[in-house]
């Protein structure tokens, strides 16, 4: 009986300073989670395919506030945070014991300007999304776009409609402006403008590409615009030539 009761307090023993040592290790753990210096981030690291977007930017954003230790930052609320940059598609965010935090970017990508004469800094995303960056950093040749502020998926579902055809015969798109009654009409890299109207754009498109051949062979006059708007034909601006070109 005597060896029972010993084995009894024994194990009552063990179990209690068990559960004591568990409480304390958990109590422990909370005020060191709590402690952002204990347990602090101290390395960041920023991945993906970045082209407009500088890391030092990232890293500013991050860094003016305080993180918080391994612990207690909010990866959800620093995605967030990452997510409210112009040039941020979307982020993940993910720490890495013991005091390392990862951010992957997917950067937005600009497709054109977009009303620029009234938002000089608005872009507009390959996905259909107008925003405000810093237009300096764009280096490559963007097209611009004109159009009601309620009509941007249209005014880009009518540029896709005539950038391949235009591109594969040779012309490259520079404008492309949708007026109040969804008229179009298409800048040309070459300095023509085409009046598309409001209907039949891709057979109004590939009418031009079919006489541009003999429009230029009619006159040695730059084209100042096809107007393409009719059942059949088109009607052609010439450019008023320069002194230059007049005195040759």
């Amino acid at each position: 009986m005597a060896a029972i009761r010993w084995q009894f307090w024994l194990g009552l023993s063990f179990f209690t300073s068990v559960v004591m040592a568990t409480l304390a290790g958990a109590i422990w753990l909370y005020y060191l989670a709590m402690d952002a210096n204990q347990v602090p981030i101290n390395k960041l690291v920023v991945q993906g395919e970045l082209v407009y977007l500088e890391r030092s930017d990232v890293r500013a954003l991050l860094t003016g506030e305080p993180l918080g230790s391994f612990f207690s930052a909010d990866v959800n609320e620093i995605r967030q945070r990452l997510e409210q940059m112009p040039w941020v598609e979307q982020a993940s965010v993910r720490k890495e014991w013991p005091d390392v935090l990862q951010v992957f970017i997917v950067e937005r990508q600009p497709l054109g300007y977009w009303n620029a004469k009234q938002r000089p800094n608005a872009l507009v995303s390959t996905k259909g999304r107008v925003f405000e960056a810093d237009v300096s950093r764009i280096e490559v040749l963007l097209p611009y776009f004109e159009g009601p502020e309620n009509a941007v998926l249209e005014t880009l579902e009518y540029y896709q409609q005539v950038h391949e055809l235009l591109k594969i015969n040779g012309h490259q798109v520079t404008a492309l402006r949708l007026s109040e009654r969804f008229s179009v009409e298409v800048d040309l890299l070459a300095g023509i403008t085409l009046r598309l109207g409001r209907e039949a754009i891709v057979e109004r498109v590939q009418r031009f590409i079919d006489l541009f051949p003999q429009i230029v062979r009619q006159r040695a006059t730059p084209i100042a615009y096809v107007d393409l708007r009719y059942d059949t034909g088109v009607a052609v601006g010439w450019k008023q030539p320069t002194e230059k070109q007049e005195r040759e």
